[in-house]
C-alpha cells in the first residue's frame, strides 16, 4: 500500500496562491493515478482534480478550472496542486488519494488517503 502525506496548506488572502504537495512513501507514486479532494466544514467531500499516472491526462472541477493546476514529478514521488486566484470559498481541508477504480469524480473510487492539509482563504 502507499502512504500519502499532504503539505503546503496555510492562510492566504483572497487572490493569493498556494502550492500543495502530495508525497508518497511505501511505494512509488508513478504507479498511481492521483486525485485531490476538499472538504469544507459542514459540507460533503468535493472533487478538485485528478491526474493520470504518467501526467498525460488531467481533469479538474468546473469550480477550479483556470485557477488550479494539477501536476506531478514522479522522480520526486510527488503530486502538486497549484492554486491561484484563491477565493474564500476555496477554504477547506485538501486531501490527496490514490485512484482504485471507477468514476474519478467520486471519492469512493479512491482507496488510500492522506491526512489532509488545511487551506484558509481570508476575504
Amino acid at each position: 500500500q502507499v502512504q500519502l502525506v499532504e503539505s503546503g496548506g496555510g492562510l492566504v488572502q483572497a487572490g493569493g496562491s498556494l502550492r500543495l504537495s502530495c508525497a508518497a512513501s511505501g511505494r512509488t507514486l508513478s504507479s498511481y493515478n492521483i486525485g485531490w479532494f476538499r472538504q469544507a466544514p459542514g459540507k460533503e467531500r468535493e472533487f478538485v482534480a485528478h491526474i493520470s499516472w504518467s501526467g498525460g491526462s488531467t481533469y479538474g472541477a468546473d469550480s477550479v478550472k483556470g485557477r488550479f493546476t494539477i501536476s506531478r514529478d514522479n522522480a520526486k514521488n510527488t503530486v502538486y496542486l497549484q492554486m491561484n486566484s484563491l477565493k474564500p470559498e476555496d477554504t477547506a481541508v485538501y486531501s490527496c488519494a490514490s485512484w482504485n477504480s471507477g468514476n474519478i469524480y467520486r471519492s469512493t473510487s479512491y482507496d488510500y488517503w492522506g491526512q489532509g492539509t488545511q487551506v484558509t482563504v481570508s476575504s
